[in-house]
């Protein structure tokens, strides 16, 4: 990269080689936990997606440093690609969808849970907003699967998020599970960047749920339900209205639908008042009047001519 490449006159990028850390998202965790006190008290930590390890290293700086005397300190990195190894901190290759992933990090706990899980886990994104959004949202929902298995009850969450028009339908999701969800956006996360963080606090699940990871692709969504405890279940209906056996919205019909009554257009009830395309309309008819007016002159000019 040249001497004025935008990493270079990055505050950020150069504070993070500076400071040995692997990239300058390290601080978005430290300026998250100055505000939330996030690792405060945590002995077991799970940083998911977590290659190339600068959250894990923050975890690892952090959590044996404030550790007290005779407490252990875990820490599990858990991501798909292997991550260059880090003092402290034991790698689990595996995915986050799977529920041998949620399993065997409890198995690293000694049958006991998380009390701090992070996710900086974040998609190749497209520019497309639309899209990269609903990508990284259906991260943070697997992020947050994985977390009802592994997270014990008054923990924390911390996560990645696109800031959407679609960001209140994942709060109200996720505040089903936690008693406060907040927003964060740290300073060292650039102004142009849609991203945010996700900071809940206090795990508390509804009485008698029981996690779940459901694959519609794979498991039998039905089986599954069948067997889930009834608060697992509450979800929104969905109604379909109107006689199924009707017309069809989709399809298009001849103008006869009886074929003993002929079609007569009908003006429609109630016209637009005033319609945004109306100056349009009016400029396209004056243009067509002028232009027949010029049409007809030119055309008596060369009649006058011609005699």
């Amino acid at each position: 990269m040249g001497k004025t490449s935008k990493d270079k006159r990055d505050i950020y990028y150069r504070l993070a080689k500076e400071e040995g850390w692997r990239a300058r998202s390290a601080f978005k965790l430290l300026q998250i936990d100055e505000v939330f006190h996030v690792l405060k008290g945590v002995t077991r930590a799970v940083d998911l997606c977590s290659a190339p390890g600068s959250w894990s290293q923050v975890l690892s700086k952090r959590l044996y440093q404030n550790k007290k005397e005779g407490e252990d300190v875990k820490i599990i990195a858990v991501d798909l690609q292997a991550m260059a190894p880090l003092p402290g901190v034991t790698q689990l290759q595996g995915d986050i969808t799977k529920l041998s992933t949620a399993n065997a990090i409890i198995s690293h706990f000694d049958d006991q849970k998380a009390q701090l899980v992070i996710c900086d886990g974040a998609p190749d994104v497209t520019g497309l907003h639309d899209i990269d959004e609903y990508i990284q949202s259906q991260l943070l929902l697997a992020a947050l699967s994985i977390t009802n298995h592994v997270l014990m009850p008054g923990g924390n969450f911390v996560a990645k998020i696109f800031r959407g028009k679609d960001t209140n339908l994942l709060y109200s999701h996720l505040r089903i599970f936690f008693e406060k969800v907040s927003i964060a956006k740290p300073a060292s996360s650039r102004n142009s960047s849609i991203e945010a963080f996700v900071v809940c606090q206090n795990y508390s699940p509804p009485e008698g749920y029981v996690p779940q990871m459901i694959n519609p692709m794979i498991d039998d969504v039905m089986l599954v339900t069948k067997e889930s405890p009834e608060i697992n279940k509450l979800l929104i209906p969905f109604v379909v209205c109107g006689d199924l056996r009707g017309f069809d919205s989709d399809m298009s019909y001849k103008l006869n639908l009886m074929d003993d009554c002929e079609y007569s257009y009908k003006e429609v009830v109630q016209k637009p008042i005033a319609p945004a395309y109306k100056d349009i309309l009016d400029k396209i008819k004056n243009c067509s009047i002028k232009h027949s007016a010029i049409t007809v002159d030119h055309s008596d000019d060369v009649n006058k001519e011609q005699v």
